[in-house]
């Protein structure tokens, strides 16, 4: 079977993302940063033109990770916080929301280390993504930086994808279509 891939350009990159199959109704365009440093570069350097002005960026673990460092690094901040996916021996005085996303199967949950919370407190708070789709991994950061007391000065991804595109709450750098399983875009 012949491999089904997009063409995009972000941030003047130009890549394929393969188009990967989730049920007999539904494919995405699979964005994967790691191990893809011209593109993180690019994608950091052009989110952060667009950013407002802000304290501490927070994004969910894991493919959000190579993005948000790169974001730290090109403004040279030496901090960013990270919402795990598991609870480690480390964190103390841990938050905790469910989380039902598009590209994992069930409900899983969000962990912010207590540590990280009192960092946000009273803070102007980016939260950063790879992909926004259905939107629930961010409101669960969302109601996590809420619940710590930050304040949500934006939302931020490289790619808004299916109906996320038609939000006026984030920021994004490109829109990603869904696919039909045979690799063709499925109208909205």
């Amino acid at each position: 079977m012949k491999k089904i891939t997009y063409p995009m350009t972000i941030a003047g990159v130009k890549r394929k993302l393969p188009v990967c199959k989730l049920n007999d109704n539904l494919a995405i365009g699979a964005f994967v940063l790691f191990g893809d440093v011209k593109l993180t570069e690019a994608c950091a350097g052009a989110l952060l033109k667009k950013a407002p002005e802000f304290d501490y960026m927070v994004a969910p673990e894991a493919k959000a990770i190579p993005l948000i460092y790169e974001m730290a690094r090109q403004s040279g901040r030496n901090t960013y916080l990270l919402v795990r996916k598991n609870k480690k021996a480390y964190m103390q005085g841990v938050f905790e929301v469910a989380v039902n996303s598009i590209t994992t199967e069930g409900t899983q949950y969000l962990y912010m280390d207590g540590a990280d919370a009192k960092k946000m407190k009273g803070k102007r708070i980016l939260i950063i993504d790879d992909v926004i789709s259905t939107g629930e991994s961010l409101r669960a950061v969302e109601m996590l930086v809420n619940k710590a007391g930050g304040i949500v000065v934006g939302r931020m991804a490289v790619l808004a994808e299916g109906d996320a595109i038609k939000r006026d709450d984030i920021i994004y750098l490109e829109p990603l279509p869904l696919f039909n399983p045979d690799g063709t875009v499925k109208e909205l």
